[in-house]
């Protein structure tokens, strides 16, 4: 399940910051950078079903407010990140957890790599996914890694983050 966060107004209102929609002529469709609530739920399908990922998954779509609101809340760290990861502990009711992206950082990491924020989007839920399923690559020794970049060639996904971040030392990503 696809949700705007309802407590983020920009959030709210399908993300109008982000930059104004364009139509395109040969369809005189409007097309906004933000793609639609069943092509997201799309994405989310087909991430879970590559990750072999069984239960609900919702994701929160906020802002980089709203995602620093969660993170030092639940991860005492007072700073916005892309994606955030909440396992449950008893997938016993049918859910495997949920994920929060920040559409913002998203947008600014899609113009960074040179590709759309549907791309960005994706590449963020293939990897919240993987730690809904118990990877962690900040304590593993590179599973985590390997199977996120089997991942992302099967889906044909652009690098990922855990990829990004090896020749840096800024990595926004957390669990």
């Amino acid at each position: 399940m696809i949700l705007l966060d309802p407590d983020q107004p920009e959030a709210a209102d399908g993300f109008p910051q982000l930059a104004p929609a364009v139509t395109v002529a040969s369809t005189r469709r409007t097309r906004h950078p933000l793609p639609s609530q069943r092509t997201l739920t799309r994405y989310l399908r087909e991430a879970q079903t590559a990750v072999g990922l069984k239960g609900e998954v919702t994701v929160l779509l906020t802002t980089d407010t709203g995602i620093r609101n969660l993170n030092r809340r639940f991860r005492k760290k007072n700073k916005a990140t892309d994606v955030l990861s909440f396992p449950v502990d008893d997938p016993r009711f049918g859910s495997a957890g949920d994920l929060a992206i920040s559409v913002e950082t998203a947008s600014r990491q899609a113009a960074q790599q040179g590709h759309k924020l549907a791309v960005e989007l994706r590449v963020l839920m293939l990897h919240g996914m993987l730690h809904l399923a118990g990877y962690d690559h900040e304590v593993d020794e590179g599973q985590m890694a390997k199977k996120e970049r089997r991942l992302r060639a099967k889906l044909k996904l652009p690098l990922g983050l855990i990829e990004r971040v090896e020749g840096s030392s800024q990595f926004g990503s957390t669990r």
